[in-house]
């Protein structure tokens, strides 16, 4: 089949290269000239585990190409995928411009028929507003042209993208016209074949099931993070009531870590939408607020444990911080706590000395040449007379590093832990004065 995708960020670049991968010919098409260019080349502007080499392996058989050119993306396919941002806006809505842009662009070269899909993460009502944007371009150009809009929304996690697009637990097609269905079952047949995957229903239907996904899961973190502060104040250990409740399985073991909050593209930002569209139809969402504001209460969290400790006397000091990115196996540092922590720090007049195994580059380009920030080679040098490790992201070179080393390269062998990678009484026997989160701490044994 021939498909179009407007946007080559996170969920335009996987969506595209994974419908290349078995054998339809894509089209990405982006208003950014040098993101282009260096997509031709093979080199994604993202870090996503297997999308370069696929990206390079679809390009070379010639399946996947790249343009700025919207008019012959509209041409090319059947399916006009929209995955454009939709970012909030300053009441915390979504800001649909890009999307009705491009709606508005399918219109104004649109020649037959066509089915415009909205992958983008949108508010619901937004296939109302993109038929609106598409027919009025028609009507403008004297055109009677049949098309149909979809809301098909994306479930991919950042770092297991590749995965959840070639092997998804559900697809979500919205349409109101039977007909655009099958047409849809047919494009995603590769990627249901040991069982039904596609479950259809009414546009407004699908666009609510979006974001009533992420807010569930916000939710679930944000939960836990409310019974970790709690079990630090009653002598519990959160680890303890994470294995007892996850062994229910109406409750299961997904989404129930305690941390330093949960940040990234998706969950602040859809719950702050889905918020949103509660307060535009007169209703509070009295829930999905408190998980917003016991989500930015826990991204303050290790700052305190640290202020505690060194009894309000930050400045000067340096701390090393392992994980920048707001998780592992991902660059993006949107949200992330790590951003939270570092610039309370600052303000406090401490440094950072950081490390993160991808997401150097994105540190760069957000903070430039922040004097109070030095970006490391390894975790190692991120240690180097430091007052403090403070491990923020749960990357897996983090969980067993040589903790002597850890000892002998900080000032005072502290570690705060906004992951709980490590074992509390293991910490404690070695020494260290040791922070986690929701679990019990202690002084260290004496030799």
């Amino acid at each position: 089949m021939k498909i179009t995708v407007f946007g080559s960020g996170y969920v335009g670049l996987v969506t595209g290269t994974c419908l290349a991968k078995v054998g339809n010919h894509v089209v990405c098409v982006d208003i950014d000239e040098e993101k282009i260019a260096r997509l031709r080349e093979g080199r994604s502007p993202i870090f996503e585990p297997g999308l370069e080499n696929l990206l390079v392996d679809n390009i070379r058989a010639g399946r996947l190409e790249f343009t700025s050119d919207f008019a012959r993306g509209v041409e090319h396919g059947l399916f006009q995928f929209i995955a454009v941002g939709t970012p909030p806006d300053e009441d915390g809505s979504a800001d649909l411009q890009h999307v009705l842009a491009v709606a508005r662009t399918i219109g104004q070269h649109m020649e037959d028929y066509r089915i415009i899909v909205n992958k983008s993460t949108v508010p619901v009502g937004t296939a109302v507003r993109v038929r609106e944007a598409a027919q009025q371009e028609l009507d403008q150009r004297g055109k009677r042209i049949e098309f149909d809009v979809v809301s098909n929304p994306e479930f991919l996690k950042e770092g297991a993208a590749i995965e959840d697009f070639m092997k998804p637990d559900r697809i979500i097609i919205g349409t109101d016209n039977p007909r655009t269905t099958e047409l849809l079952r047919i494009l995603y047949a590769p990627f249901n074949r040991n069982r039904e995957r596609v479950i259809p229903m009414d546009v407004r239907s699908a666009e609510l099931t979006k974001y009533a996904a992420n807010a569930m899961l916000a939710t679930k973190i944000s939960f836990m993070n409310e019974l970790a502060n709690m079990a630090e104040r009653l002598g519990a250990d959160i680890e303890n009531v994470r294995i007892g409740i996850g062994a229910d399985p109406r409750i299961g073991y997904h989404f129930i870590y305690p941390g330093c909050g949960y940040g990234g593209s998706c969950f602040p930002k859809d719950v702050k939408a889905l918020t949103r569209t509660a307060d535009t139809i007169g209703y509070r969402a009295e829930l999905l607020q408190a998980v917003e504001n016991v989500n930015n209460r826990q991204k303050a969290a290790l700052f305190h444990k640290i202020q505690s400790h060194f009894g309000n006397k930050l400045a000067g000091r340096t701390f090393a911080l392992w994980g920048l990115a707001f998780k592992p196996n991902t660059d993006d540092m949107r949200d992330a706590p790590s951003r939270a922590l570092m610039e309370a720090l600052w303000e406090a007049g401490a440094s950072v000395r950081a490390y993160d195994p991808v997401a150097m580059d994105e540190a760069r380009r957000i903070y430039g040449e922040q004097p109070a920030l030095t970006l490391c080679d390894s975790p190692a040098d991120a240690l180097a007379q430091a007052d403090a490790l403070v491990v923020v992201t749960e990357w897996n070179e983090f969980r067993s590093p040589d903790f002597d080393h850890v000892k002998s390269a900080l000032k005072a062998p502290v570690v705060f832990d906004g992951r709980n990678i490590y074992n509390p009484g293991h910490m404690l026997e070695m020494g260290f004065q040791y922070y986690p989160m929701g679990r019990p701490t202690g002084s260290p044994r004496k030799a």
